[in-house]
């Protein structure tokens, strides 16, 4: 009999063994990982409903038991213990793995997909698209496609991984709030409708049926073909057309300035929905540092700008080759494009000017660089060569690098590695403009007590997007930061309720109180210049 005494220490290293229900979970997780591993390997089952159920629901409930034994066994409150020493969780051999698996997995389905098991030209699915195919006939009449089988994996963890969220968060009424909502959007926006509707209406083209996934993060809303498909889809397609133009210039305005952007990228949107649940363990591995944070300002508004140019040409085209199905002509929306943003970026350095920090001044260049090549566009291109090149090219190159690189390869393929917002900080264009929403034209804001700050650097760690929050807290500085998407991680870490997210008066929401700091300035070069 061991005479050693046990340590209670909730933060102790030892005694971290699995106990048996976590055990069981992961093994019914990984039970349903290896049905599918079958069914990639095309390995024919006898009812492919029954086994795709027993797969589906094998995961699900794996990750329910694991998550109640690992969270509720604890005190309520964030357990955070030994993410520095888990290969998982800090670059180790297993998160090489892991991004190795998820950036294959993503190459494969962007430009492989007959890997998985698509048919083409008319032939039966096979493989791990074909084990989708009961499950896909029940939803929308047709057979699966890879991005059908996507959509369930993605729906799938961001259910699985909600759950495990909500209980490792269960005392923070907000994060319940946040995370239930966008695995409702998640389930039900994204996922159920825009099936359900297809099956509903079977003789329409193809368009986009997710009510929440507004251009630019839709790089193809305004495509020739969806365009086209949305204008002759009848009642359905020409709501989808309405509500989509209505979110970008009407409703996203309004929602950011009583709530900041999080609206989206926190509550509704996909992609924060899986970096929120699927990503929590790796938010700490967003670099916070200066260097990082220009890189990231360069590059999010070159995809901007890169974004604008594409959806410009495009429509541009389109508006010359089909000019019986519109009712302004190209010269008319180049024009029009031109004046709003004169006028939008005029007026917000009339207006704003004493507010643009070093993030709102890189959108203004942005929109000044649009307008250049809006009306370089009109000038000197024809109706398909758009500046020397083809409109429909630069959108493929455009869906090839951002669309489909940038947003999934490195997006969520490198979460182990680079954190779970890389896509949102450095690559997303809707990120971009609600940003500089948020910053100038919002009641958002996260306030701060910089006398109860004792800079233990947990805001920091746990910022997903690589804000250096302590900094503002040590200041008692508001952060109205463009890239904050509002998550309220920071406020939950903090030991001692420093942080809040509020929303208020414009009226002194941006501030930079004069607290001098010892790192801010030499205290003796001050008192022997006096």
């Amino acid at each position: 009999m061991s005479k050693s005494a046990k340590n209670i220490s909730l933060a102790s290293h030892q005694d971290n063994e699995l106990n048996t229900i976590q055990k069981l979970g992961l093994t019914l997780g990984f039970i349903g990982l290896f049905i599918m591993t079958l069914a990639f390997f095309n390995v024919n089952f006898p009812n492919k409903t029954v086994w795709f159920t027993i797969s589906i629901s094998s995961i699900l409930i794996g990750i329910v038991m694991y998550a109640r034994s690992t969270y509720l066994s604890r005190p309520e409150g964030i357990s955070n213990n030994g993410l520095f020493h888990k290969s998982l969780t800090n670059r180790g051999i297993l998160a090489y793995m892991i991004g190795i698996l998820l950036t294959s997995f993503y190459v494969v389905l962007y430009w492989f997909p007959t890997y998985l098991g698509l048919g083409e030209n008319g032939a039966a699915n096979s493989g791990i698209v074909g084990f989708f195919d009961p499950f896909s006939y029940f939803l929308n009449g047709h057979a699966a496609s890879e991005w059908f089988v996507y959509g369930t994996f993605y729906t799938v963890a961001i259910l699985g991984l909600g759950y495990k969220f909500i209980l490792k968060y269960r005392h923070n009424k907000y994060q319940l709030v946040r995370t239930i909502s966008v695995m409702f959007f998640q389930l039900g926006f994204a996922f159920l409708i825009p099936e359900i509707l297809s099956k509903l209406n079977p003789e329409l083209p193809y368009f986009a049926k997710d009510l929440k996934n507004m251009w630019p993060l839709n790089y193809y809303f305004f495509e020739d073909w969806h365009l086209t498909n949305m204008i002759q889809g009848g009642n359905l397609g020409m709501f989808m057309l309405i509500f989509g133009v209505a979110m970008i210039f009407i409703i996203s305005p309004i929602l950011t300035y009583f709530y900041g952007k999080r609206w989206y990228c926190s509550w509704v949107c996909g992609c924060g929905g899986l970096a929120e649940t699927a990503g929590d363990p790796f938010r700490h591995l967003s670099n916070s540092t200066e260097k990082v944070w220009k890189v990231e300002r360069w590059m999010i508004h070159s995809v901007l700008v890169f974004s604008f140019i594409t959806t410009i040409a495009v429509i541009f085209t389109f508006l010359s080759n089909n000019p019986e199905l519109s009712f302004i002509t190209r010269n008319q929306f180049i024009y029009g494009i031109v004046a709003f943003l004169v006028l939008f970026t005029g007026t917000l350095f009339y207006f704003k000017r004493q507010d643009l920090d070093a993030d709102a001044k890189y959108t203004m260049l942005s929109l000044v660089a649009i307008i250049i090549i809006a009306i370089a566009i009109n000038f000197f291109s024809g109706n398909q060569n758009i500046l020397f090149v083809d409109s429909y090219a630069l959108r493929k190159w455009y869906g090839f690098a951002i669309g489909a690189a940038f947003s999934g390869v490195v997006g969520v393929g490198f979460y182990p590695l680079l954190g779970n917002r890389v896509w949102c900080r450095f690559g997303c264009p809707m990120a971009a403009i609600l940003g500089l929403q948020q910053r100038l034209f919002s009641k958002f804001r996260i306030t701060t007590n910089g006398g109860q700050c004792i800079s233990c650097g947990n805001c920091t760690t746990h910022c997903e997007m690589g804000i250096d929050v302590r900094s503002y807290a040590q200041k008692g500085e508001n952060i109205v930061r463009s890239s904050c998407v509002g998550c309220g991680i920071c406020a939950a870490v903090c030991p001692r309720g420093v942080l809040k997210l509020e929303n208020g008066s414009e009226e002194g929401r941006i501030n930079s109180n004069e607290i001098l700091l010892g790192n801010d300035v030499n205290l003796m070069d001050l008192l022997n210049n006096k």
